[in-house]
């Protein structure tokens, strides 16, 4: 079993945490649906112009793992055009 871990550094254009809030969390619901993996913005919560999103994908081949992980990071990319994806790290365990 292979457990697939994603982090994403955002830069959003919002001026206030509301506006924050209405970029974010429609893209972890998203994510969630499209992906069927486990989303959540994890940092930088008070952060009016950065979001930090993270995701866990499960597989039993690494190379899936590691293919959905791509796939989460490409659909951000395209459902988001104004984000600037700043930081992006990615972390393939085996259990």
């Amino acid at each position: 079993m292979t457990v697939g871990v994603l982090r994403m550094s955002l830069r959003i254009p919002s001026r206030t945490l509301k506006e924050k809030r209405a970029i974010v969390r429609p893209v972890v619901e998203r994510l969630r649906s499209r992906f069927n993996a486990s989303v959540a913005e994890i940092d930088a919560l008070d952060a009016v112009g950065l979001a930090v999103i993270a995701a866990a994908v499960i597989s039993n081949d690494p190379r899936h793992a590691d293919e959905q992980l791509q796939a989460i990071v490409a659909a951000v990319q395209d459902w988001r055009l104004d984000a600037e994806l700043v930081d992006l790290e990615t972390e393939l365990l085996d259990a």
